[in-house]
């Protein structure tokens, strides 16, 4: 996040506030805030996934210039995005979900969670999320960074931080 223009505070930037439903979480785009929702998760490996969703939102702020509320491809794009790198879609949560395929499971997993984002914090028609989803999947869903690749485990994210680490060396000796 630093390095694409914008430093994290964990005090200010991060909260934990009872929240409504069945909500994990929430990027505030008006105070570049993540806001945790302490009555809903319940284990570590959920809170771990709803942080990297949100973060990926607030880098996606960051870097992107995200127009959250006119602009419904921006929001489609870092859902799909924060979807697909968060881990929401592991095949571990699909099948706690009963919900696993053999085929394009894990696009089809990142296209209906980025539309039941969208759903969630917009007022817009299933058909306006689908149609916005499905005009920006393609290039969303092979955006991976910061990461570089899609961490699927921990061994990955490790993986994926190396690579992040190490991204300017070669051009460094140049």
């Amino acid at each position: 996040m630093k390095q694409s223009g914008c430093t994290v505070y964990k005090d200010r930037h991060f909260a934990c506030e009872d929240c409504d439903g069945c909500v994990s979480g929430g990027f505030d785009s008006a105070t570049s805030q993540i806001v945790l929702c302490q009555n809903n998760i319940h284990q570590q490996s959920h809170m771990n996934r709803v942080v990297t969703h949100e973060l990926i939102h607030a880098f996606d702020h960051c870097r992107a210039h995200v127009d959250w509320f006119k602009n419904v491809k921006h929001l489609a794009c870092s859902e799909i995005r924060a979807a697909n790198l968060s881990g929401d879609c592991s095949l571990v949560n699909e099948i706690t979900r009963f919900k696993f395929g053999l085929k394009q499971h894990h696009q089809t997993c990142v296209r209906d969670r980025a539309i039941r984002s969208i759903l969630a914090v917009r007022k817009v028609s299933k058909e306006t999320a689908e149609k916005a989803v499905d005009e920006v999947f393609d290039s969303c869903f092979n955006d991976h960074e910061p990461f570089g690749r899609v961490p699927h485990s921990k061994s990955d994210a490790k993986y994926a931080y190396r690579d992040f680490q190490n991204r300017n060396r070669y051009y460094a000796n140049l």
